[in-house]
């Protein structure tokens, strides 16, 4: 299955070295002024982007590369789809801002509701950034409870605002605090690096036991909401059993409280179903939307019940509304974004392509003695890069990064500047320009295995 609205057999071509002199050039004037903290891939790539279609870049000095980055997750449609385009164009000419009703947000309320996880989730609130759509997710859920704790996960990643914040489990927010009162962290099934050092054959779900008794003994007794990715994606992409979620789904009802799924990543098609949770067969009573949402046009939102949603003063006018959220140029984006998943059949093609792709790596656990793991679920891919398979210890981050490197000087946009490779390419992939990307990391780890590369650092 392929996308008609693409190149297919996509292949990298360049012509300069990387990166090349007009590159270079904006991106010494550029850095004269932008302040620093950009993502970490375009700092490193070094490129300046001059145009881009389906899942290839080609920079200013006319050098072309495959990219499986896909802005982390937002590019689903590939680079200028061209549905999303024509809308873009069309709506602005007509009107672009406001939070009067149009024809292009009521198409895009009636798409998402008839793709909810649930019938049931149906009311959706709209914003422009996943941060601002998980703050939001938050408020509502202290807002119907009465209670103001959240529990979150080990490894989660739900944006860089303050609330959103406390809830992150990594070291990222060190440095940042105090946060939020009421944040749990509890552990996460990262079934690779358990997080109780157990094999999964004999685990029995123990890392939600030790949540449950985590939360039980920290909590106040007042937690508001359990907030879950159904597949952690800043993590490394990780994929937990089916049964963890939905033990954690009956963790959030023990405790009276609301389970919130942030699909930022997993949502609209990426794993092969169209939400992540999906997988598992839980319901949560919210959904917290994003990235994909807007094929590249930033919008994001959530989900919920009616009862939910009729919380006060989250319901109250302007009580959960955004200067941005919902205006007609995002919706005309988003409802062309949501045809072309439907019209395109981009879930089956995410599932069908993402085969292809796992079976085109899976074969590299066995030929590289620092490949620990391979895993995906549709185009939602992970490759663990270790030092020692028996030990798991991660690969250094500094030969972790000439690895993005030497994939970069090859044409290859992919995350491979971390121990934990994600791949998350467009939903719109094919399948031969899949292969190419395969064989360039191929290549790629081919020489970090002639070289000993791996064994430096």
């Amino acid at each position: 299955m392929r996308s008609p609205s693409h190149p297919v057999d996509q292949r990298p071509e360049l012509v300069t070295r990387i990166p090349g002199p007009r590159s270079a050039a904006l991106r010494a004037r550029e850095d004269a002024h932008l302040a620093p903290g950009v993502q970490g891939y375009a700092v490193m790539a070094g490129i300046a982007v001059d145009r881009a279609v389906g899942s290839a870049i080609t920079d200013v000095d006319g050098n072309t590369f495959l990219d499986l980055i896909g802005g982390i997750g937002v590019n689903a449609l590939g680079h200028s789809h061209p549905a999303v385009v024509e809308a873009i164009q069309s709506q602005v000419a007509r009107a672009s801002v406001g939070s009067l009703t149009a024809e292009a947000r009521v198409e895009l309320v009636e798409r998402v509701a008839e793709h909810a996880p649930a019938k049931k989730l149906h009311r959706l609130q709209l914003y422009s950034g996943g941060a601002e759509a998980v703050e939001s997710a938050l408020r509502l859920a202290r807002c119907h409870t009465g209670k103001y704790e959240m529990v979150s996960f080990w490894g989660a990643f739900h944006g860089k605002t303050h609330g959103a914040l406390s809830l992150m489990g990594s070291t990222f927010k060190e440095g940042l605090g105090p946060m939020v009162s009421g944040s749990h962290l509890v552990p996460y099934a990262d079934c690779y690096r358990c997080p109780l050092k157990l094999a999964p054959e004999r685990c029995d779900l123990a890392c939600l036991d030790v949540a449950r008794k985590q939360v039980k003994a920290a909590s106040a007794g007042a937690v508001a909401a359990v907030i879950v990715e159904p597949m952690q994606g800043t993590a490394g992409n990780v994929i937990p059993p089916d049964a963890w979620l939905r033990g954690v789904g009956e963790l959030a009802k023990e405790l009276g409280a609301l389970l919130i799924a942030d699909e930022m990543i997993t949502g609209f098609g990426r794993t092969g179903r169209y939400w992540g949770i999906e997988h598992s067969g839980v319901t949560p009573d919210i959904v917290t939307l994003g990235k994909a949402f807007g094929g590249g046009f930033p919008l994001s939102g959530l989900l919920t019940t009616d009862e939910i949603s009729q919380a006060k003063p989250w319901s109250a006018p302007s009580g959960s509304s955004s200067s941005y959220g919902g205006n007609p140029l995002g919706a005309a984006a988003g409802a062309a974004a949501l045809r072309a998943i439907d019209e395109e059949a981009l879930v089956d093609n995410a599932r069908a392509v993402g085969e292809v792709l796992l079976g085109e790596l899976a074969p590299f656990v066995e030929r590289y003695p620092f490949v620990g793991e391979v895993r995906g679920r549709g185009v939602f891919l992970a490759i663990e890069l270790v030092r020692d398979k028996a030990s798991r210890e991660p690969l250094p981050t500094s030969v972790t990064r000439a690895i993005f490197d030497l994939c970069v000087q090859r044409g290859l946009l992919a995350m491979t500047y971390a121990p934990r490779v994600r791949l998350q390419p467009a939903l719109t992939l094919d399948a031969a320009t899949a292969r190419n990307a395969a064989g360039l990391l191929r290549e790629v780890f081919d020489h970090v295995l002639s070289t000993g590369l791996w064994k430096q650092g």
